[in-house]
């Protein structure tokens, strides 16, 4: 296999001008170089690469096939370095940038859809970039630098992440409309004892919680139907298969606007699911993330104070 070297960006900058005007002169006039300078660094380009890029001839230049097949790669790269610039310029004039933010598939899409556009009509130079994952994965792939900050629930695994809690989501007990306890108004504790709850998979960290709900009521967690989605749970407990705890932003966007399956008031109220912004304490945004999380506890209070258990003032 033979040795390639490393094209240098100025390389591929000065055979892409080359291949653009035809000619070595025109090329260097164009840029503001010397000609020898354009020809020096060709040379060592098709050096590095051991194969010739260009075709000379008295009446011009032209690439090869060789340099033909680069001329599309250079024109990525130099979409991409003008998109650094951009970004670079974007967050100089004070822009808060682009982030990548991780959540998980049984919280962001009920939260999301109120917070981010409240969120970017404070600051439209914020952008959020979404991508969805189990817990777990996203405190990993935090960690690991794939995403800049994260939408996750305690307990947080990887204890050296900064946490700012954000909120109490309370589960709400939900039953096809013909089981027996629809009929009592108000559910006692003790009424579950014994009854057979749905679950989300084990993947999820809300598994653990239904789990622990499971174990508070004395009820029987269902493992040979466990919901890979909580539209899976929802369907299930529609189709009869059991009662289900659901969040409480899920069974606003997914269950009141429904007949097929009611919400029904218990007496001891359940616990809730912490749900919390996370980032790596070295993170260079860790203010920013900081208020982001303020902003996020205030849309929430705004919009959401019924349906969840905000955070006292301290």
């Amino acid at each position: 296999m033979p040795n390639v070297g490393n094209p240098t960006l100025k390389q591929l900058q000065y055979l892409d001008a080359v291949a653009q005007a035809g000619s070595f002169r025109a090329a260097a006039q164009k840029l503001g170089v010397s000609q020898p300078t354009i020809t020096s660094q060709i040379a060592a380009l098709e050096e590095a690469l051991g194969m010739t890029l260009l075709e000379r001839s008295r009446t011009g230049t032209l690439p090869s096939s060789a340099g033909r097949a680069l001329l599309p790669y250079i024109a990525t790269i130099r979409e991409a370095v003008g998109a650094i610039r951009d970004h670079a310029r974007f967050v100089g004039d004070g822009g808060s940038g682009i982030h990548r933010l991780g959540a998980p598939p049984t919280l962001g899409p009920y939260l999301l859809p109120d917070v981010l556009t409240a969120i970017h009509a404070k600051d439209p130079t914020l952008r959020l970039y979404v991508r969805e994952d189990t817990p777990r994965d996203l405190e990993n792939a935090l960690v690991s630098g794939r995403y800049d900050l994260i939408l996750t629930v305690r307990p947080v695994e990887i204890s050296e992440l900064e946490v700012d809690p954000l909120f109490g989501e309370p589960f709400q007990l939900c039953a096809p409309p013909d089981h027996p306890l629809v009929e009592r108004g108000t559910v006692a504790a003790t009424a579950l004892a014994g009854e057979r709850l749905l679950a989300i998979d084990e993947r999820f960290r809300l598994f653990e919680q239904m789990q622990a709900l499971a174990n508070r009521y004395g009820a029987s967690l269902l493992r040979d139907y466990e919901g890979s989605s909580l539209d899976t749970v929802r369907q299930m407990i529609a189709t009869g298969f059991g009662l289900a705890f659901l969040p409480a932003l899920y069974v606003r966007s997914e269950i009141e606007p429904r007949d097929d399956v009611v919400v029904l008031t218990m007496e001891d109220e359940p616990i809730d699911r912490e749900v919390v912004l996370a980032w790596r304490p070295t993170a260079p945004h860790r203010a920013m993330y900081r208020k982001l999380a303020a902003q996020i506890r205030a849309v929430c209070q705004a919009k959401l104070a019924e349906y969840l258990h905000m955070p006292t003032a301290s």
